[in-house]
């Protein structure tokens, strides 16, 4: 008697999420080979632990009576954000850009011919690295400015204490969306040079800009600008009377993330690799 056997043949949607998974597992092992990864993490982490142990052991104790009811423990702990920030868009830039530079981005849209399925993946793994590690990061820092902070020098510095646990998370999904928008502008300038330097004039051009226009502008634009409205995220207290709620922010924050990453996948298929 002849046994007849059957193959299940995968549907178009079971194919695709196989492909997907598979693209992700090859950029996730791309990514942890490349020894630039190592080093914007290790500066990130070194910045954010080393400003926080400088904050607390330095800058604290030397506030007067009405700076230490006026600051917000949690940014003052988390200052070495502005320098980590750097190093979480670079890596978002590197991620694309150095494949770009290198010419072995030929080869990755041979391998894998859906180039948004690609972004997609790339997109997905950074972002995940970057969460882990940005988050890990800024607990690290926080709890080593508590270690490094003199007895009875600040009060609300307790993780139950209003705003700061949601703060020092804050601080993770900044640098994060902060390496998707260096991400995205990675895709559309396929330029580490140019991506690097747009994105630090996203950052640091406009305040400077504020400071040229009348007063106005200051309050009525000033707290949309990518990093005002960013860094709300990880503030647990603010004193600010223009400064957007801590959600509102990152919300508007995450819109420049957007932008980038959209401009990115609409030019991807449009231009030669």
């Amino acid at each position: 008697m002849t046994v007849l056997s059957t193959t299940t043949i995968p549907s178009p949607a079971e194919r695709s999420r196989g492909e997907f998974t598979d693209v992700v597992c090859a950029e996730f092992a791309k990514l942890r080979t490349v020894r630039s990864t190592y080093w914007t993490l290790l500066i990130a982490f070194a910045s954010n632990i080393g400003f926080a142990a400088l904050a607390a052991a330095v800058i604290a104790p030397k506030l007067s009576t009405h700076d230490r009811a006026q600051v917000d423990v949690v940014q003052l702990a988390l200052a070495g954000i502005h320098l980590s920030q750097i190093a979480y868009g670079v890596l978002g830039a590197l991620i694309i850009t150095g494949e770009y530079g290198s010419g072995m981005i030929r080869t990755t849209f041979a391998v894998v011919p859906r180039r948004r399925t690609l972004l997609a993946a790339k997109a997905l793994v950074f972002a995940a690295v970057a969460l882990i590690t940005s988050t890990v990061s800024t607990l690290l820092a926080y709890l080593t400015f508590l270690a490094s902070l003199p007895a009875n020098t600040l009060s609300g510095t307790s993780f139950s204490s209003s705003g700061v646990l949601r703060a020092v998370l804050g601080g993770g999904l900044y640098l994060t969306v902060l390496g998707l928008i260096g991400f995205g502008l990675g895709v559309v300038l396929r330029s580490s040079a140019g991506a690097i330097a747009t994105l630090f004039g996203l950052l640091f051009v406009p305040p400077l800009l504020l400071d040229l226009l009348p007063g106005s502008w200051k309050t009525d634009v000033g707290p949309y600008i990518p990093m005002q409205a960013g860094e709300q995220i990880f503030v647990a207290v603010s004193h600010e009377a223009a400064a957007l709620a801590p959600w509102t922010g990152f919300a508007a924050f995450c819109l420049y993330a957007v932008a980038a990453l959209l401009g990115g996948f609409l030019l991807i298929n449009r231009r030669d690799a």
